[in-house]
């Protein structure tokens, strides 16, 4: 049974009623972000219930080193972790010297939560009465800025409704702090000062080992029924602790609030020796301008991130709510204003995963990054991979290849592999092709080559290097093969020949020899730059050409499919539907070698293959390979239904197109998983929106242009998105009788609808 406590609603994320049952599964929900920082939903008062504290700072990580108790050469020596930074949010409360705590009062009523999508808000309000017998209402705002990316702001307004009362607020900062995921129990912080100015405070503090300095710091101001009042705090102050407390008699009726401003300098942006001052200059501008207007530039700057990035669903709320939920926190999560970050699989909403890098990035988030923001940001999602080449070379070096070869890691935070799990770490070396795949990507929807000759090239060879390397000839099958690897399918481990695995392999050897030559021929500069560097001969190349064009595809003549790997026909092929519902998810339920032994799929394998590469294949061999497959797929990988709602909706199976769309938009809101209280599937987020706008839009890039083809699932009245084509913005609408087009600014556009070309001119509504 999957939760279903989240109201339905367009442009919020609601929850009524208090269940401390689900408070860390709210906190991972009702999340927020501006790119540069984030936190999960934790409340500011204390509470001595269940819950996950999380605030986490975009580029600050903490190697913590591999718990295993075998070694290999190779094996990553630490597993690299977003760190849970020091809570500026904390505001400890009393009222009559009664703690204020949901965990303990006497009873809550009228509890509601909100999220609010449009303007980048998380309010919270609730009605409690404590053990002392005060009744009190709470109404609480905050918001992490868009525009002042190191700042988040709180209103904490408390109502006494029954009596008078002394209300001690004492807002804090607590540098304390470690990770639920730790191995080692270890202390992440050290923390270097202490101090408090009037009703400004700081923590100075910088991570073991890599060497972060932060500057955590908070200032408060104090308002009776809306009137600013002056009181001089107290300040208390600890070795990793600092706060300022405001003691005020109000009367009965009147509402006493706190309006706490706070966030993080970092040494990744500034000076060291500047980290206290920028602080103290950030605050003073935060009083400057004042909640309310913050809060109103807040609204601005999300108008424009709507203005682009919105998709319209008309007739299905909860369908409407699940695309936009996607939408909003990958925007808290990636800007794509720094290109030293990346998107991480639980971006700030969790530890799980390290809060690193993956292959996701490449394989789904990128074309939604290219179609709702200036290509510079997809851009920047490239030059970071360009950043980490050295490492990438080291990391094959530590694995036995050599000349160059890189092996792109399949988790990072600086290039290096830092995932400590062998099967992904050895084996799922499929990562690399979707870097190379990301290239041609961006160059296709783009038209911007410039990447290629300028970065793009050198990294194209390092990865052909290491296909060459990691092939192997087989004289019985007189075929090269790839051995021991894990596809996609995380459910099989050390199998040769997974097909996705082979066909990426094949694919970027072809595609850098095509790069090669198109860079010599054109780009002559940097041609003779990149061959001085890579140490790339005529004869490699040919070598490389003959693994390519002799690479072994496993088939089943029988089936009439490529095979997921050369084993998978030994397996019982039972459906997955014939499981008994009580055994799923089969990862909480099962053993992992009883999992390796079935047939069933966690996500997409040979079907991702002919996603990203469907010209190569028919629509009758999808068909073949869809039938067989995703029977067997458990989908219990988040980056699963959107690559089967997309094949579906090409296939015209709309039900089917429809149910997965709904699961991948929905993972999180209806907790698909049953895991979310971890945090959110950030990067499977962009499949959503890949989902509408290529699974029901159909678009897809074909002879160099634009190309649709609408289909809209039964649920829905209409649904609109809009994309920035090569600095061009287009706008689709599509209802059950015809598709709008409408296209902004001066220049026309061609673009091929159910393949008949056709001229889009601005500002002009053009029906199909």
């Amino acid at each position: 049974m999957n939760q279903d406590y989240i109201q339905p609603n367009e442009w919020s994320i609601i929850e009524e009623g208090f269940d401390a049952e689900r408070v860390r599964s709210s906190e991972s929900l009702f999340s927020i972000g501006n790119g540069a920082m984030g936190q999960r939903a934790n409340f500011e008062e204390q509470y001595s219930g269940s819950t996950f504290q999380g605030s986490y700072i975009g580029g600050v990580y903490y190697p913590d080193k591999t718990r295993v108790g075998w070694w290999k050469n190779g094996y990553p020596e630490y597993f690299a972790k977003v760190l849970n930074a020091p809570n500026w949010i904390g505001i400890h409360i009393t009222i009559d010297a009664e703690n204020l705590d949901l965990h303990t009062v006497k009873n809550i009523s009228q509890f509601r939560r909100e999220l609010n999508m449009r303007e980048g808000w998380l309010s919270r309000s609730f009605t409690a009465t404590l053990q002392n017998d005060i009744q009190i209402k709470v109404e609480t705002k905050r918001f992490l800025s868009l525009d002042f990316d190191e700042l988040g702001a709180i209103d904490y307004a408390i109502t006494v409704l029954n009596s008078d009362a002394k209300i001690t607020f004492e807002p804090y900062l607590d540098g304390g702090i470690t990770n639920e995921d730790t191995n080692w129990d270890a202390q992440f912080w050290d923390t270097l000062n202490v101090s408090a100015q009037g009703d400004q405070a700081f923590i100075e503090s910088k991570t073991m080992k890599t060497d972060f300095y932060i500057c955590s710091y908070m200032a408060s101001e104090l308002y009776l029924n809306a009137s600013k009042i002056d009181i001089a705090p107290q300040k208390n102050e600890r070795e990793t602790f600092v706060s300022l407390q405001y003691e005020y008699e109000v009367k009965k009726g009147d509402t006493l609030s706190i309006q706490k401003y706070g966030g993080y300098t970092v040494d990744r942006n500034h000076k060291k020796s500047d980290l206290l001052e920028i602080a103290k200059a950030n605050l003073d501008t935060a009083k400057e301008l004042g909640f309310s207007k913050l809060l109103e530039e807040q609204k601005k700057s999300w108008a424009q991130i709507w203005d682009m990035a919105d998709i319209t669903i008309e007739g299905d709320v909860k369908a409407q709510q699940g695309i936009r939920f996607n939408i909003m926190q990958l925007n808290h999560t990636y800007l794509g204003k720094d290109a030293r970050l990346n998107i991480g699989p639980k971006g700030f909403t969790g530890e799980k995963y390290g809060g690193s890098t993956y292959w996701d990035t490449e394989a789904y988030c990128l074309p939604f990054y290219m179609a709702t923001k200036d290509q510079t940001v997809a851009r920047n999602l490239l030059v970071y991979r360009y950043n980490h080449l050295t490492k990438a070379i080291e990391n094959a070096e530590k694995l036995g290849f050599t000349n160059g070869a890189a092996l792109y890691p399949m988790v990072t935070m600086n290039g290096e592999e830092c995932h400590n799990e062998w099967e992904i770490t050895f084996e799922e070396i499929h990562r690399n092709g979707a870097i190379s795949f990301a290239i041609y990507n961006y160059h296709r929807y783009t038209g911007d080559y410039s990447y290629i000759p300028e970065m793009g090239l050198e990294v194209l060879i390092g990865i052909a290097k290491f296909w060459h390397q990691r092939a192997t000839y087989s004289k019985d099958k007189e075929k090269y093969v790839i051995l021991g690897v894990t596809g996609p399918n995380e459910y099989e481990n050390n199998v040769n020949n997974n097909f996705y695995t082979n066909f990426i392999a094949q694919w970027c050897i072809r595609y850098t020899i095509e790069n090669l030559e198109i860079v010599k021929a054109e780009y002559k500069k940097d041609y003779d730059r990149i061959m001085s560097e890579v140490q790339l001969s005529d004869n490699e190349i040919l070598e490389w050409k003959k693994v390519a064009d002799n690479m072994y595809f496993p088939y089943s003549d029988t089936h009439q499919v490529y095979l997921q790997q050369d084993g998978f026909l030994d397996k019982e092929l039972i459906a997955v539907d014939e499981l008994d519902k009580s055994q799923r998810p089969i990862n909480q339920k099962w053993s992992w070698d009883r999992i390796l032994r079935s047939p069933y799929i966690k996500q997409a394998d040979v079907l991702q293959g002919f996603y990203f590469f469907e010209d190569h294949f028919s629509r009758t061999e999808l068909e073949r390979h869809f039938d067989f497959y995703e029977p067997l797929t458990v989908h219990e990988s988040s980056l699963s239904p959107c690559v089967h709602s997309i094949q579906a909706a090409k296939l015209d199976r709309m039900e089917q197109a429809y149910a997965f769309y709904l699961q991948t938009s929905r993972l999180d809101l209806d907790d698909y998983n049953r895991e979310v209280e971890e945090g959110l599937h950030i990067t499977s987020m962009a499949g959503t929106w890949m989902s509408i706008v290529e699974g029901f839009g159909g678009m897809r890039i074909k002879d160099d242009m634009l190309s649709f083809d609408p289909k809209i699932p039964t649920q829905w009245k209409a649904y609109s998105f809009k994309i920035n084509f090569r600095n061009k913005i287009l706008k689709v609408n599509v209802d059950h009788s015809e598709t709008h087009f409408e296209l902004e600014g001066s220049e026309e556009l061609n673009v091929l609808v159910q393949n008949k070309k056709l001229i889009i001119v601005p500002n002009k509504l053009v029906r199909v």
